[in-house]
């Protein structure tokens, strides 16, 4: 099952990088979106052997280990998603695909029906499947199909321990094209065709691209909710994310959304925007903290733009402003949005940490118990929010991103990381590469 927000490149990586590569003719692909003869059928019949059949008969295919069955936009068809399990328990040689941008906001719909519209007989597969997240395209994917030697330069550089050199303000200057156009695969295609064309305007292409993905994100919101309200609440909270982070208090606030709402209110079109996979929300703990991280309070949370790009959209910032603009008072915002989807697209659930007055820190993720906070800044910034956290954490590696360089303080045990090397240190981190030698007194 790929799960994954719309025109993040699941279509292509299902079909192009796999099925055309592993399954070359032979895969059947169905679009439950367009195909009603097989939905009809399916809806009606929920007996696997009697839809295969129909599938053999109808498409004229031989399903057997060696067919890969691909079932696009199954949110048009929830039923298929139930026969994932007779697959699985029944037919489990016979290689399945299921895929949709809203399937996970129809079948919260669906299953959170009551009295006579309730679907009392969908049952979602636990355990029966294997689940991919898809996401837009980090940082590092978006270089290694922009300039793979660059990619490469940065990667064997971070992984070596040694900083990039010469090549620091030119990294920085190719991530900064990757936070004007973020990281939707269509957007980056047109903009590495147009900018190798030496096309000048190569920004503004791509930027329109984005503008109707964004425009199709809005159309979507009026799908599967659950009353006017909440699509309407939907909107309005997703084309003011931009506006809520860039305000002194960067917390989600119900009253500029709608006057004299409250957090219950937005509770639903909230709910929506996350499991549509298009916001990602990040909750508040407080002072002194502990492992498995919880929210210290549900009322107050922040909301971030599943890509980058999309926030830079919302700024209304032209092309030329937007490039001068990042280095500008508000920039911070820009690279804290991006720090987000970089922890997202590797299934970190976002935290951020309040102390006393005015301390905080942008993210703190948890690793094999320990707590690793984050701290974004344009340029090095002060340590005065970390010493705050250490006042009642106990004093553990913390991480600051910014454009600055490469370099660990032994002091502090703060680890400076500039913004073009963060995907590479969250892959480590994952994978338990990033352990003490990381650390030595050669950075």
């Amino acid at each position: 099952m790929i799960w994954g927000a719309r025109q993040v490149g699941k279509s292509y990586l299902i079909k192009d990088l796999f099925a055309d590569v592993y399954f070359a003719n032979h895969y059947l692909r169905i679009d439950c979106s367009s195909d009603s003869s097989f939905t009809d059928f399916v809806f009606k019949n929920t007996d696997l052997e009697k839809v295969l059949k129909f599938i053999s008969i109808n498409y004229n295919i031989q399903i057997c280990e060696e067919t890969l069955l691909i079932f696009d936009e199954v949110q048009e068809c929830l039923p298929i998603v139930s026969l994932l399990k007779q697959f699985c328990e029944s037919r489990r040689e016979i290689p399945v695909i299921a895929t949709g941008s809203l399937v996970r906001t129809k079948i919260k719909r669906q299953t959170s029906k009551r009295g006579k519209f309730a679907k009392k007989n969908f049952l979602f597969p636990v355990g029966k499947i294997n689940q991919l997240n898809i996401y837009p395209m980090t940082f590092d994917e978006f270089l290694m199909n922009y300039k793979p030697n660059l990619f490469q330069e940065i990667k064997d550089s971070f992984e070596s321990g040694r900083d990039i050199g010469d090549l620091h303000q030119t990294c920085l200057s190719v991530f900064n094209e990757y936070v004007a156009i973020g990281g939707m695969p269509e957007v980056i295609d047109t903009y590495i065709d147009e900018s190798y064309g030496k096309n000048p305007n190569a920004l503004n292409e791509a930027r329109s691209i984005l503008r109707d993905i964004y425009t199709d994100y809005l159309d979507d919101m009026s799908l599967y909710q659950a009353s006017p309200e909440s699509v309407i609440r939907s909107k309005a909270i997703f084309e003011n994310i931009y506006s809520q982070l860039n305000k002194e208090s960067k917390n989600f606030k119900c009253s500029l959304i709608e006057k004299n709402s409250k957090t219950r209110d937005m509770i639903a079109p909230i709910d929506w925007l996350t499991t549509a996979r298009v916001v990602s929300k990040s909750c508040e703990i407080k002072e002194k903290i502990s492992v498995p991280l919880v929210s210290s309070n549900e009322s107050l949370f922040r909301l971030y733009l599943a890509d980058v790009g999309v926030y830079g959209l919302q700024s209304n910032l032209s092309s030329n402003e937007f490039a001068s603009s990042l280095y500008g008072e508000f920039s911070g915002y820009f690279y804290e949005n991006y720090l987000a989807t970089e922890l997202v697209a590797r299934g970190y659930k976002l935290f951020y940490w309040k102390g006393k007055r005015d301390a905080e820190l942008e993210f703190v993720i948890e690793m094999n118990g320990r707590l690793i906070p984050f701290d974004v800044k344009r340029n090095k910034g002060s340590l005065k929010s970390l010493d705050e956290f250490r006042n009642h954490n106990k004093k553990d590696i913390a991480v600051k991103v910014s454009s600055g360089r490469l370099g660990f303080d032994k002091d502090n045990l703060v680890l400076n990381i500039p913004f073009y090397f963060v995907p590479f240190f969250l892959d480590g981190l994952q994978k338990g590469e990033i352990n003490e030698s990381l650390l030595s007194d050669k950075r």
